[in-house]
């Protein structure tokens, strides 16, 4: 397991089942060299909080799904922005930026970006074939301790 945190954000249209999100999951944490006991928990948009296909994802995986409102997820600054996601959401991402905040690199206590807190280990990535589910995984970054010298 990973030292650090990771996090799955996922996104999803009504409807998807569970199967089609594992499956991505499972592809994406592949992609990324990770496995699947390395996840602590999915992230979404509120409005996704009661997706069944979500919430049993979660369930089966044995992690929490983690919420976070559309405004909050807008902040976030994402390589992968989508007016798709904009329209359906309210925030141009959903599986990137909730991974972020989930794994700590979210809006900071200003309201403002918090940088550096988080890493997308695997961008955004589309289930196929019908795209009904993104995920990206992002986890902490770590800051390495330093060890003094002594003479």
């Amino acid at each position: 397991m990973s030292a650090a945190p990771v996090v799955v954000g996922v996104g999803a249209r009504r409807g998807v089942p569970a199967a089609e999100v594992l499956a991505l999951i499972a592809g994406s944490l592949a992609l990324g060299g990770l496995a699947p006991d390395a996840v602590t928990a999915l992230a979404t948009v509120d409005a996704k909080a009661a997706e069944p296909g979500l919430t049993a994802a979660a369930r089966r995986l044995g992690v929490p799904l983690l919420t976070y409102p559309a405004a909050a997820l807008a902040a976030v600054s994402v390589p992968h922005p989508s007016p798709a996601a904009l329209a359906a959401a309210g925030t141009p991402s959903v599986a990137e930026a909730a991974a972020l905040t989930a794994a700590g690199g979210g809006p900071g206590p200003d309201g403002g970006p918090r940088t550096g807190a988080a890493e997308l280990v695997v961008g955004k990535r589309t289930s196929l074939p019908g795209a009904r589910a993104t995920c990206a995984v992002a986890r902490a970054r770590t800051t390495p301790h330093r060890t003094e010298e002594r003479p």
